[in-house]
């Protein structure tokens, strides 16, 4: 498709119309525009999909037959504004992520997303709208009608099977905080031959994750369909990690000689993220409490699950990473262990490359007045930047205000930053100069979510309750820098007295990204089960579960 030259600026307008709604509707209209249709343009923006350039603003109380203007000075990602896209054949898109009013608890009255069960995904969250995709022709003068015309479907959820069963319960708690119906629930994957011993109970690994209704580690019986980037974007390499790791752990999890265990993943998202990071928050409300006093206890009460610390071991990669570390410095007398895989921050120093106590800009590093570098978010393994923290900023500008992008920095903020006054979260730096917020950074560290900052000050307690109970994975070149902080904690947990842990902490071959662990899945849970056996009351208990 031919494109006019890029100092060619289109100058167009988008008016997109909200028809037969039967009430007005309040939420955030963005505009997808894509070179080719597949998928559809609302699937390729985003920093981690193909950088489709999208555009949006938000709308209050719109009436049926409404509608929303886009012009020249709409904001964009990665182009600054709408008049910045070069005049072209196009196809184009409209998405209307709604809103929900909620009075809160607190006493704070906010507008969010409410999760459908479909992890905050806008694009394909049920009753967000769209519009039919059209092939236009943008250039000076040109005005694009765009029509909402589409709801999105519910979520199906998939059905249970002799392997997987999933779970999903109303939680007071949430529901009280957010005067809103707000819903917990979990995937399991029992162990071969569950059903046919109604008389055993077995160990499990409650295994953290962002949203899916997926089986834990993405198990799957059927061979893997590999995806290129050409269809997928950056998130190629972890669709294509995640469904070969999940055959291959069916093909160890049905064999004769594997231990029997289950795998919960915990399904909890917030009107900010896919998931809540499994802690109590300011603006997220209980769903720390929430996961330890209604769902865990529902779970255990629903399978055939040892309830003893040490049979309760938890995983997870990246913010499950951070989950499972956070779950067992916060409850060490529940949880028998945690494998820490490559997780978000644990040490605020080094939050990706920004130490948030000390640097004043998110965006730059500190040096000489003539050459101020920019801050790399992402990189692949051998460092090449894909992303700038100042590029993820203004994307998640675009996407929603109020702190209700959905996307990483400010699912971290809703997590572990304070309220503000207009009852959303405080950002921790300003999204379009880089400016850090000092007061909210000591904010995140005073309430324990600095994990690192929070063992040092609470050692003599917790040492003792976590010797022999962590290990630690990380590649050296993790795609989002997130080895920096796990530098930091081992380098506080080599330092120990009274007691030393030697934490198993690795680092795996040089050059390795997200997504670095030692072994397969399947290892790493005969590890779990070993350590499970070693720390069971007896040989005769271990010996009733581990195999048949």
């Amino acid at each position: 498709m031919a494109v006019a030259a890029p100092w060619v600026a289109a100058a167009q307008t988008v008016v997109v119309t909200v028809p037969g709604s039967a009430t007005p509707v309040t939420g955030r209209v963005l505009v997808f525009v894509t070179r080719d249709s597949a998928p559809e343009p609302r699937f390729q923006g985003g920093a981690l999909g193909a950088n489709a350039p999208v555009f949006a603003r938000d709308v209050n109380h719109l009436a049926s037959g409404g509608a929303v203007t886009l012009d020249r000075t709409t904001a964009g990602f990665p182009l600054r504004t709408l008049g910045d896209l070069p005049a072209g054949e196009y196809y184009v898109q409209a998405l209307l992520n709604v809103y929900t009013e909620c009075h809160r608890a607190d006493g704070h009255t906010v507008w969010v997303h409410l999760d459908q069960w479909e992890g905050q995904q806008m694009a394909s969250s049920p009753g967000n709208r769209v519009s039919p995709v059209r092939r236009v022709r943008l250039g000076p003068g040109t005005v694009v009608h765009l029509e909402l015309t589409q709801v999105i479907p519910p979520v199906t959820v998939p059905a249970d099977t002799k392997w997987v069963r999933h779970v999903r319960i109303q939680s007071t708690l949430l529901t009280r905080f957010w005067g809103r119906p707000m819903y917990l629930g979990a995937v399991v994957l029992l162990p071969k031959d569950y059903d046919a011993h109604p008389d055993v109970s077995y160990p499990v690994d409650y295994e953290q994750d962002h949203f899916s209704l997926a089986a834990p580690y993405h198990f799957q019986a059927e061979p893997p369909e590999m995806v290129d980037s050409s269809t997928a974007g950056h998130r190629a390499w972890i669709i294509n990690m995640r469904r070969g790791e999940g055959y291959r752990l069916y093909q160890d999890w049905s064999g004769d000689n594997f231990p029997r265990m289950l795998m919960v993943t915990f399904l909890h998202p917030t009107p900010y993220y896919d998931d809540s990071y499994a802690v109590n928050s300011a603006n997220n409300g209980p769903y720390g409490y929430a996961i330890m006093q209604e769902l865990i206890p529902y779970i255990e009460s629903q399978f055939r699950i040892i309830r003893q610390p040490y049979a309760r071991v938890l995983s997870g990669g990246s913010t499950g990473g951070w989950e499972s570390l956070a779950l067992l410095v916060q409850h060490p007398a529940f949880f028998g262990g945690a494998w820490v895989y490559y997780p978000d921050p644990i040490d605020f120093h080094r939050w990706a490359l920004v130490d948030i106590y000390r640097d004043d800009n998110a965006f730059t590093v500190p040096g000489s007045p003539w050459l101020v570098p920019e801050r790399p978010m992402m990189r692949t393994p051998d460092g090449q930047v894909m992303l700038t923290e100042r590029q993820e900023g203004q994307l998640e500008a675009v996407l929603g205000t109020h702190g209700r992008s959905g996307e990483q920095q400010e699912a971290w903020e809703a997590v572990y930053g304070p309220v503000g006054a207009d009852g959303y979260p405080v950002p921790l730096w300003d999204k379009r100069t880089g400016a850090v917020d000092h007061r909210v950074a000591e904010y995140m560290r005073e309430q324990g979510y600095d994990l690192t900052s929070f063992l040092r000050a609470q050692w003599s307690v917790l040492g003792p309750q976590l010797l022999g109970k962590l290990h630690v994975y990380v590649g050296d070149m993790d795609h989002f820098y997130l080895n920096l902080a796990v530098y930091k904690l081992d380098e506080f947990l080599s330092s120990t007295r009274d007691p030393h842990d030697s934490v198993s902490v690795q680092y795996g071959r040089p050059l390795k990204g997200h997504g670095q662990r030692p072994t397969t899945t399947g290892d790493m849970l005969r590890w779990m089960a070993d350590e499970i056996t070693m720390h069971a009351p007896s040989r005769q208990a271990s010996d009733a579960w581990r195999y048949h």
